[in-house]
Protein backbone atom coordinates (compact mmCIF):
# COMPACT_ATOMS: atom_id res chain seq x y z
CA UNK A 1 0.00 0.00 0.00
CA UNK A 2 1.62 3.39 -1.02
CA UNK A 3 1.64 5.89 2.00
CA UNK A 4 1.43 9.90 1.40
CA UNK A 5 4.59 11.15 2.83
CA UNK A 6 3.16 13.62 4.46
CA UNK A 7 1.69 10.35 6.80
CA UNK A 8 5.02 8.84 6.49
CA UNK A 9 6.60 11.71 8.09
CA UNK A 10 3.98 11.84 11.14
CA UNK A 11 4.26 8.49 11.76
CA UNK A 12 8.22 8.79 12.21
CA UNK A 13 7.53 12.21 14.26
CA UNK A 14 5.42 10.21 16.67
CA UNK A 15 8.34 7.64 16.74
CA UNK A 16 10.48 10.41 17.67
CA UNK A 17 8.34 11.56 20.82
CA UNK A 18 8.04 7.70 21.70
CA UNK A 19 12.12 7.85 21.93
CA UNK A 20 12.93 11.20 22.91
CA UNK A 21 15.68 10.98 25.57
CA UNK A 22 17.54 7.85 24.78
CA UNK A 23 20.40 9.67 22.98
CA UNK A 24 23.76 8.49 24.69
CA UNK A 25 25.72 8.63 21.73
CA UNK A 26 27.97 11.62 20.47
CA UNK A 27 28.04 12.49 16.92
CA UNK A 28 30.23 10.40 14.09
CA UNK A 29 33.57 10.84 14.70
CA UNK A 30 34.94 9.63 11.56
CA UNK A 31 36.99 12.07 9.04
CA UNK A 32 34.85 13.03 6.32
CA UNK A 33 36.06 14.55 2.84
CA UNK A 34 34.71 15.71 -0.35
CA UNK A 35 37.46 14.93 -2.56
CA UNK A 36 37.12 11.88 -4.84
CA UNK A 37 39.48 8.45 -4.32
CA UNK A 38 43.02 8.35 -6.12
CA UNK A 39 44.11 5.39 -7.96
CA UNK A 40 46.91 4.83 -10.44
CA UNK A 41 48.20 1.57 -11.48
CA UNK A 42 50.79 0.71 -13.57
CA UNK A 43 49.79 -0.48 -17.21
CA UNK A 44 51.51 -1.01 -20.21
CA UNK A 45 50.35 1.43 -23.32
CA UNK A 46 48.96 -1.83 -25.12
CA UNK A 47 48.37 -0.23 -28.51
CA UNK A 48 52.47 0.87 -28.59
CA UNK A 49 54.17 -2.70 -29.25
CA UNK A 50 56.80 -2.66 -32.41
CA UNK A 51 56.42 -5.64 -34.60
CA UNK A 52 59.30 -7.07 -36.54
CA UNK A 53 61.07 -5.65 -39.62
CA UNK A 54 62.40 -8.82 -41.08
CA UNK A 55 61.08 -12.12 -42.14
CA UNK A 56 60.57 -14.92 -39.42
CA UNK A 57 62.77 -17.58 -38.57
CA UNK A 58 62.95 -21.03 -36.85
CA UNK A 59 65.66 -23.11 -35.86
CA UNK A 60 65.36 -26.37 -34.18
CA UNK A 61 67.39 -29.53 -34.27
CA UNK A 62 71.04 -27.24 -36.28
CA UNK A 63 68.14 -27.04 -38.96
CA UNK A 64 66.59 -23.00 -39.84
CA UNK A 65 63.35 -22.43 -41.66
CA UNK A 66 61.48 -19.77 -42.88
CA UNK A 67 57.84 -21.31 -42.33
CA UNK A 68 57.16 -22.25 -38.83
CA UNK A 69 54.81 -25.05 -39.50
CA UNK A 70 57.45 -26.47 -41.19
CA UNK A 71 59.91 -26.53 -38.02
CA UNK A 72 57.34 -27.14 -35.84
CA UNK A 73 56.74 -30.64 -37.72
CA UNK A 74 59.91 -31.46 -37.60
CA UNK A 75 60.82 -30.91 -34.13
CA UNK A 76 61.04 -34.74 -32.09
CA UNK A 77 60.07 -34.39 -28.10
CA UNK A 78 62.27 -32.52 -25.80
CA UNK A 79 63.60 -30.27 -29.21
CA UNK A 80 63.64 -26.54 -28.54
CA UNK A 81 62.64 -24.09 -31.13
CA UNK A 82 63.46 -20.53 -31.53
CA UNK A 83 61.96 -18.29 -33.31
CA UNK A 84 62.93 -14.45 -34.40
CA UNK A 85 61.15 -12.36 -36.81
CA UNK A 86 57.91 -12.31 -38.13
CA UNK A 87 55.90 -15.33 -39.19
CA UNK A 88 52.76 -14.68 -41.97
CA UNK A 89 50.97 -18.33 -40.77
CA UNK A 90 48.72 -20.14 -38.96
CA UNK A 91 50.73 -22.73 -36.94
CA UNK A 92 49.44 -26.22 -35.23
CA UNK A 93 51.89 -28.11 -32.86
CA UNK A 94 50.73 -31.50 -31.96
CA UNK A 95 54.13 -32.48 -31.05
CA UNK A 96 54.18 -33.01 -27.08
CA UNK A 97 56.81 -31.59 -24.94
CA UNK A 98 58.55 -28.97 -27.15
CA UNK A 99 59.18 -25.22 -26.70
CA UNK A 100 58.72 -22.63 -28.45
CA UNK A 101 61.27 -19.67 -27.48
CA UNK A 102 61.73 -15.96 -29.28
CA UNK A 103 65.25 -15.14 -29.10
CA UNK A 104 66.22 -12.68 -25.62
CA UNK A 105 66.20 -8.96 -27.21
CA UNK A 106 64.52 -9.56 -30.08
CA UNK A 107 60.71 -10.14 -31.47
CA UNK A 108 58.92 -12.66 -32.40
CA UNK A 109 55.52 -12.61 -33.76
CA UNK A 110 53.15 -14.75 -35.30
CA UNK A 111 50.67 -12.95 -37.65
CA UNK A 112 47.43 -15.08 -37.92
CA UNK A 113 45.77 -12.64 -40.71
CA UNK A 114 42.40 -11.74 -39.34
CA UNK A 115 41.42 -15.38 -39.37
CA UNK A 116 40.76 -18.13 -37.65
CA UNK A 117 43.31 -19.67 -34.50
CA UNK A 118 46.32 -18.01 -34.87
CA UNK A 119 48.69 -21.06 -32.40
CA UNK A 120 47.17 -24.03 -31.46
CA UNK A 121 48.72 -26.38 -29.59
CA UNK A 122 47.62 -29.96 -29.53
CA UNK A 123 50.49 -32.03 -27.71
CA UNK A 124 50.66 -32.18 -23.95
CA UNK A 125 53.79 -30.28 -22.13
CA UNK A 126 54.27 -27.61 -24.67
CA UNK A 127 55.88 -24.61 -23.45
CA UNK A 128 55.63 -21.01 -25.17
CA UNK A 129 57.66 -18.21 -24.37
CA UNK A 130 58.70 -14.65 -25.22
CA UNK A 131 56.71 -15.01 -28.37
CA UNK A 132 53.91 -12.57 -29.82
CA UNK A 133 50.66 -14.14 -31.63
CA UNK A 134 48.89 -11.48 -33.37
CA UNK A 135 46.00 -10.76 -35.45
CA UNK A 136 42.81 -13.67 -34.96
CA UNK A 137 40.31 -14.55 -36.72
CA UNK A 138 37.36 -12.27 -36.14
CA UNK A 139 34.64 -15.01 -35.51
CA UNK A 140 32.72 -15.28 -31.72
CA UNK A 141 30.58 -17.63 -33.14
CA UNK A 142 33.28 -20.04 -33.80
CA UNK A 143 36.10 -19.09 -30.94
CA UNK A 144 38.74 -17.69 -32.93
CA UNK A 145 41.65 -17.41 -30.30
CA UNK A 146 45.03 -15.93 -30.94
CA UNK A 147 46.16 -19.07 -28.88
CA UNK A 148 43.77 -22.41 -28.64
CA UNK A 149 45.06 -24.99 -26.29
CA UNK A 150 44.10 -29.08 -26.12
CA UNK A 151 47.25 -30.46 -24.65
CA UNK A 152 47.77 -30.74 -20.54
CA UNK A 153 50.46 -29.38 -18.51
CA UNK A 154 50.67 -26.52 -21.54
CA UNK A 155 53.02 -23.30 -20.20
CA UNK A 156 52.68 -19.71 -21.48
CA UNK A 157 55.22 -17.15 -20.55
CA UNK A 158 56.21 -13.74 -20.88
CA UNK A 159 54.24 -13.42 -23.90
CA UNK A 160 51.92 -11.10 -25.56
CA UNK A 161 48.52 -11.78 -27.37
CA UNK A 162 47.35 -8.98 -29.24
CA UNK A 163 43.97 -8.13 -31.78
CA UNK A 164 42.60 -11.31 -31.23
CA UNK A 165 38.89 -12.22 -30.38
CA UNK A 166 39.72 -14.70 -27.81
CA UNK A 167 42.97 -14.31 -25.91
CA UNK A 168 44.01 -17.76 -25.01
CA UNK A 169 41.35 -20.85 -25.13
CA UNK A 170 42.09 -23.26 -22.22
CA UNK A 171 40.00 -25.81 -23.82
CA UNK A 172 38.73 -28.70 -21.22
CA UNK A 173 42.86 -29.61 -20.12
CA UNK A 174 44.64 -29.95 -16.90
CA UNK A 175 48.04 -27.94 -15.71
CA UNK A 176 47.94 -25.17 -17.91
CA UNK A 177 50.13 -22.36 -16.64
CA UNK A 178 49.42 -18.78 -18.08
CA UNK A 179 52.20 -16.02 -16.50
CA UNK A 180 53.44 -12.58 -17.01
CA UNK A 181 51.28 -12.15 -20.70
CA UNK A 182 49.76 -8.93 -21.94
CA UNK A 183 46.36 -9.36 -23.71
CA UNK A 184 44.97 -6.74 -25.92
CA UNK A 185 41.27 -7.58 -27.50
CA UNK A 186 40.05 -5.12 -30.18
CA UNK A 187 38.94 -1.61 -28.62
CA UNK A 188 37.43 -1.06 -32.15
CA UNK A 189 34.80 -3.81 -31.90
CA UNK A 190 31.47 -2.47 -29.95
CA UNK A 191 29.82 -3.31 -27.81
CA UNK A 192 32.44 -5.06 -26.10
CA UNK A 193 29.75 -7.95 -25.68
CA UNK A 194 31.13 -8.34 -29.32
CA UNK A 195 34.10 -9.43 -28.54
CA UNK A 196 35.90 -12.81 -27.03
CA UNK A 197 37.40 -12.81 -23.44
CA UNK A 198 41.26 -12.67 -22.44
CA UNK A 199 41.33 -15.83 -21.29
CA UNK A 200 38.39 -18.92 -21.38
CA UNK A 201 39.21 -21.68 -19.04
CA UNK A 202 36.71 -23.83 -20.46
CA UNK A 203 36.13 -27.30 -18.61
CA UNK A 204 39.18 -27.23 -17.36
CA UNK A 205 41.12 -28.02 -13.65
CA UNK A 206 44.75 -27.44 -11.94
CA UNK A 207 44.75 -24.20 -13.69
CA UNK A 208 47.21 -20.99 -12.67
CA UNK A 209 47.01 -17.68 -14.32
CA UNK A 210 49.75 -15.27 -12.80
CA UNK A 211 50.59 -11.99 -13.02
CA UNK A 212 48.97 -10.92 -16.81
CA UNK A 213 47.75 -7.69 -17.90
CA UNK A 214 44.76 -8.08 -20.06
CA UNK A 215 42.50 -5.33 -21.26
CA UNK A 216 40.01 -4.36 -24.34
CA UNK A 217 38.47 -8.14 -24.33
CA UNK A 218 34.99 -8.53 -23.10
CA UNK A 219 35.78 -10.25 -19.78
CA UNK A 220 39.16 -10.58 -18.77
CA UNK A 221 39.60 -13.86 -17.22
CA UNK A 222 36.21 -16.27 -17.97
CA UNK A 223 35.66 -19.93 -16.37
CA UNK A 224 33.21 -22.07 -17.29
CA UNK A 225 32.60 -25.20 -15.39
CA UNK A 226 36.02 -25.27 -14.15
CA UNK A 227 37.46 -25.95 -11.42
CA UNK A 228 40.72 -25.61 -8.92
CA UNK A 229 41.93 -22.40 -10.84
CA UNK A 230 44.34 -19.94 -9.27
CA UNK A 231 44.50 -16.48 -10.41
CA UNK A 232 47.00 -14.37 -9.03
CA UNK A 233 48.37 -10.40 -9.00
CA UNK A 234 46.71 -10.43 -12.69
CA UNK A 235 45.73 -6.61 -13.55
CA UNK A 236 42.64 -6.32 -15.71
CA UNK A 237 40.97 -2.89 -17.19
CA UNK A 238 38.89 -1.68 -19.74
CA UNK A 239 36.39 -4.67 -19.58
CA UNK A 240 32.80 -5.65 -18.89
CA UNK A 241 34.18 -7.87 -16.39
CA UNK A 242 37.45 -8.44 -14.96
CA UNK A 243 36.76 -12.01 -13.86
CA UNK A 244 33.79 -13.58 -14.39
CA UNK A 245 32.91 -17.17 -12.80
CA UNK A 246 30.13 -19.48 -14.05
CA UNK A 247 29.87 -22.92 -12.95
CA UNK A 248 33.00 -23.33 -11.20
CA UNK A 249 34.09 -24.72 -7.84
CA UNK A 250 37.10 -24.80 -5.92
CA UNK A 251 39.07 -21.73 -7.58
CA UNK A 252 41.03 -19.17 -5.99
CA UNK A 253 41.05 -15.43 -6.93
CA UNK A 254 44.00 -13.59 -5.26
CA UNK A 255 46.06 -10.18 -5.36
CA UNK A 256 44.27 -8.89 -8.48
CA UNK A 257 43.62 -5.60 -9.23
CA UNK A 258 40.46 -4.46 -11.44
CA UNK A 259 39.44 -1.31 -11.86
CA UNK A 260 37.92 1.01 -14.38
CA UNK A 261 35.44 -2.01 -16.03
CA UNK A 262 31.71 -2.28 -15.58
CA UNK A 263 32.12 -4.61 -13.14
CA UNK A 264 35.46 -5.64 -11.08
CA UNK A 265 34.87 -9.55 -10.51
CA UNK A 266 31.73 -11.11 -11.43
CA UNK A 267 31.49 -14.59 -9.54
CA UNK A 268 28.39 -16.54 -10.36
CA UNK A 269 26.20 -20.14 -9.80
CA UNK A 270 29.44 -21.49 -7.98
CA UNK A 271 30.82 -22.28 -4.36
CA UNK A 272 33.75 -22.70 -2.31
CA UNK A 273 35.43 -19.93 -3.91
CA UNK A 274 38.25 -17.76 -2.52
CA UNK A 275 38.38 -13.92 -3.05
CA UNK A 276 41.18 -12.80 -0.88
CA UNK A 277 43.14 -9.39 -1.01
CA UNK A 278 42.14 -8.13 -4.33
CA UNK A 279 41.59 -4.40 -5.55
CA UNK A 280 38.38 -3.42 -7.35
CA UNK A 281 38.94 -0.16 -8.31
CA UNK A 282 36.44 2.81 -9.70
CA UNK A 283 34.09 -0.15 -11.52
CA UNK A 284 31.38 1.86 -12.56
CA UNK A 285 30.01 0.98 -16.07
CA UNK A 286 26.37 -0.76 -16.50
CA UNK A 287 26.67 -3.43 -14.00
CA UNK A 288 28.67 -1.10 -11.49
CA UNK A 289 30.27 -3.72 -8.76
CA UNK A 290 33.40 -4.04 -6.66
CA UNK A 291 32.22 -7.39 -6.06
CA UNK A 292 29.41 -9.21 -7.67
CA UNK A 293 28.20 -12.75 -5.70
CA UNK A 294 25.12 -14.16 -7.71
CA UNK A 295 24.04 -17.55 -6.31
CA UNK A 296 27.54 -18.10 -4.44
CA UNK A 297 27.50 -20.22 -1.65
CA UNK A 298 30.21 -21.85 1.18
CA UNK A 299 32.87 -19.21 -0.06
CA UNK A 300 35.22 -16.51 1.33
CA UNK A 301 35.35 -12.96 0.39
CA UNK A 302 38.25 -11.69 2.36
CA UNK A 303 40.98 -8.53 2.71
CA UNK A 304 39.61 -7.09 -0.74
CA UNK A 305 39.06 -3.23 -1.27
CA UNK A 306 36.38 -2.13 -2.83
CA UNK A 307 36.87 1.31 -3.40
CA UNK A 308 34.57 4.17 -5.91
CA UNK A 309 33.11 1.49 -7.77
CA UNK A 310 29.11 1.59 -7.93
CA UNK A 311 28.21 -1.06 -5.90
CA UNK A 312 31.22 -2.23 -3.82
CA UNK A 313 29.88 -5.66 -2.79
CA UNK A 314 26.76 -6.81 -4.42
CA UNK A 315 25.31 -10.13 -3.02
CA UNK A 316 22.48 -11.71 -4.61
CA UNK A 317 20.51 -15.31 -3.84
CA UNK A 318 23.81 -16.17 -2.25
CA UNK A 319 23.98 -17.96 1.52
CA UNK A 320 26.51 -19.20 3.75
CA UNK A 321 29.51 -16.92 3.01
CA UNK A 322 32.23 -15.17 5.08
CA UNK A 323 32.67 -11.38 4.65
CA UNK A 324 35.51 -10.13 6.20
CA UNK A 325 38.41 -7.55 7.02
CA UNK A 326 37.47 -5.97 3.81
CA UNK A 327 37.80 -2.40 2.77
CA UNK A 328 34.77 -0.86 1.63
CA UNK A 329 35.40 2.78 0.53
CA UNK A 330 33.77 5.59 -0.99
CA UNK A 331 31.31 3.24 -3.25
CA UNK A 332 27.32 4.34 -3.80
CA UNK A 333 26.25 1.34 -1.96
CA UNK A 334 28.82 -0.31 0.82
CA UNK A 335 26.83 -3.38 0.35
CA UNK A 336 23.93 -4.23 -1.71
CA UNK A 337 22.27 -7.27 -0.28
CA UNK A 338 19.21 -9.05 -1.64
CA UNK A 339 16.89 -11.61 -3.36
CA UNK A 340 17.02 -14.49 -0.99
CA UNK A 341 20.62 -13.69 0.74
CA UNK A 342 20.95 -14.95 4.09
CA UNK A 343 23.59 -16.56 7.06
CA UNK A 344 26.43 -14.70 5.70
CA UNK A 345 29.59 -14.08 8.45
CA UNK A 346 30.55 -10.35 8.29
CA UNK A 347 32.94 -9.40 10.62
CA UNK A 348 36.10 -6.98 10.62
CA UNK A 349 35.25 -5.06 7.67
CA UNK A 350 35.85 -1.37 7.57
CA UNK A 351 32.77 0.58 5.92
CA UNK A 352 34.04 4.30 5.12
CA UNK A 353 32.05 7.00 3.38
CA UNK A 354 30.21 5.07 1.27
CA UNK A 355 26.79 6.90 -0.12
CA UNK A 356 25.21 4.42 1.53
CA UNK A 357 26.63 1.72 3.67
CA UNK A 358 24.14 -1.07 3.06
CA UNK A 359 21.25 -1.29 1.46
CA UNK A 360 19.43 -4.91 2.58
CA UNK A 361 16.47 -5.83 0.65
CA UNK A 362 15.76 -8.75 3.00
CA UNK A 363 13.03 -10.65 5.04
CA UNK A 364 14.98 -11.07 8.44
CA UNK A 365 17.10 -9.33 10.61
CA UNK A 366 20.45 -9.95 9.58
CA UNK A 367 23.33 -10.16 12.37
CA UNK A 368 26.62 -8.27 10.80
CA UNK A 369 29.03 -9.23 13.73
CA UNK A 370 31.15 -11.58 15.12
CA UNK A 371 31.29 -13.41 18.82
CA UNK A 372 32.30 -10.42 20.18
CA UNK A 373 33.64 -7.37 17.33
CA UNK A 374 31.90 -6.51 14.53
CA UNK A 375 33.02 -4.01 11.97
CA UNK A 376 33.65 -0.21 11.59
CA UNK A 377 31.14 1.96 10.10
CA UNK A 378 32.40 5.82 9.39
CA UNK A 379 28.72 6.90 10.27
CA UNK A 380 28.58 4.69 13.49
CA UNK A 381 28.02 7.42 17.04
CA UNK A 382 30.65 6.27 19.13
CA UNK A 383 30.39 4.88 23.11
CA UNK A 384 32.92 3.18 24.26
CA UNK A 385 33.08 3.53 27.64
CA UNK A 386 35.56 0.71 28.92
CA UNK A 387 37.45 1.38 25.71
CA UNK A 388 37.69 -2.24 24.48
CA UNK A 389 37.55 -1.02 20.72
CA UNK A 390 33.83 -2.27 20.48
CA UNK A 391 30.84 0.08 20.72
CA UNK A 392 29.00 -0.02 23.79
CA UNK A 393 25.55 0.62 21.14
CA UNK A 394 24.35 -1.58 18.36
CA UNK A 395 24.37 -0.17 15.01
CA UNK A 396 22.02 -0.45 12.15
CA UNK A 397 23.38 0.91 8.60
CA UNK A 398 20.47 -0.63 7.07
CA UNK A 399 17.14 -0.43 9.11
CA UNK A 400 13.75 1.02 9.21
CA UNK A 401 14.69 4.85 7.67
CA UNK A 402 16.69 2.76 4.71
CA UNK A 403 13.84 0.57 4.31
CA UNK A 404 11.02 3.47 3.75
CA UNK A 405 13.07 6.00 1.69
CA UNK A 406 13.87 2.48 -0.43
CA UNK A 407 10.07 1.47 -0.70
CA UNK A 408 8.92 5.41 -0.54
CA UNK A 409 11.16 7.22 -2.32
CA UNK A 410 9.09 10.14 -1.62
CA UNK A 411 10.31 10.17 1.70
CA UNK A 412 14.05 10.51 0.92
CA UNK A 413 12.96 14.62 1.10
CA UNK A 414 13.27 13.45 5.33
CA UNK A 415 16.12 11.32 5.33
CA UNK A 416 18.53 13.93 6.78
CA UNK A 417 15.96 15.42 9.20
CA UNK A 418 15.85 15.38 13.22
CA UNK A 419 12.83 12.96 12.84
CA UNK A 420 14.89 10.54 10.92
CA UNK A 421 17.61 11.26 12.99
CA UNK A 422 16.40 10.31 16.11
CA UNK A 423 14.96 7.48 14.62
CA UNK A 424 18.73 5.88 13.76
CA UNK A 425 19.40 6.96 17.02
CA UNK A 426 16.95 4.96 18.61
CA UNK A 427 17.24 1.58 16.48
CA UNK A 428 20.49 1.81 17.26
CA UNK A 429 20.32 2.47 21.41
CA UNK A 430 17.32 0.54 22.56
CA UNK A 431 15.52 -1.99 19.68
CA UNK A 432 12.32 -0.63 20.20
CA UNK A 433 11.85 -1.46 16.87
CA UNK A 434 12.88 -4.41 14.63
CA UNK A 435 12.37 -4.45 10.90
CA UNK A 436 14.04 -6.74 8.67
CA UNK A 437 17.62 -5.19 7.74
CA UNK A 438 20.95 -5.70 9.36
CA UNK A 439 22.29 -5.06 12.50
CA UNK A 440 25.76 -5.02 14.17
CA UNK A 441 25.54 -5.90 17.68
CA UNK A 442 29.50 -4.86 18.49
CA UNK A 443 30.59 -1.69 15.98
CA UNK A 444 34.31 -1.61 16.23
CA UNK A 445 35.17 2.64 16.93
CA UNK A 446 38.73 2.17 14.48
CA UNK A 447 38.40 0.87 11.35
CA UNK A 448 40.70 -2.41 10.66
CA UNK A 449 42.21 -0.98 8.43
CA UNK A 450 44.87 2.03 9.60
CA UNK A 451 46.18 3.07 5.73
CA UNK A 452 42.85 3.64 3.86
CA UNK A 453 43.18 7.64 3.20
CA UNK A 454 45.64 6.12 1.02
CA UNK A 455 43.16 6.36 -1.66
CA UNK A 456 43.04 10.14 -1.58
CA UNK A 457 46.31 11.20 -1.34
CA UNK A 458 47.62 13.48 -4.15
CA UNK A 459 50.43 14.09 -6.10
Amino acid sequence: MNVPASRLFAVVAGLVIVTAGVGVATAPTHAQTDSPVDFEQPVPDEYSFEGPSESGSATVGGETYTSLQTAVDAAEPGDQIRLDGEFDERVVVNTSNVTLVGTPGRTARIDGNGTGDVLTLNGDDITLRRVWVYNGGYDTSGNDAGIWVNGTNTTIRDSRVTKTTFGIWLDGVSGARIENTTIVGRDSVEPRSYRGNGIQVFKSDGVTIVDNRITDTRDGIYYSWASEVTARNNTLWDLRYGVHYMYSDDCTLVDNVAFDNDAGYAIMLSEYIRVVDNVAVNNSGTSAHGIFLKRIDHSVVKGNEVVGNGNGLYVFNSVNNTLTGNLVLENRVGVYFTAGSSSPTVSENSFINNDEQVRALVGELEEWNGTTRGNYWSDTRDSDVDGDGVNDIRHRPAGLVERLTYEHPQATVFASSPAFDALRLAESSLPVIEVPGVVDHHPLTTPPHKEWRRYYERD
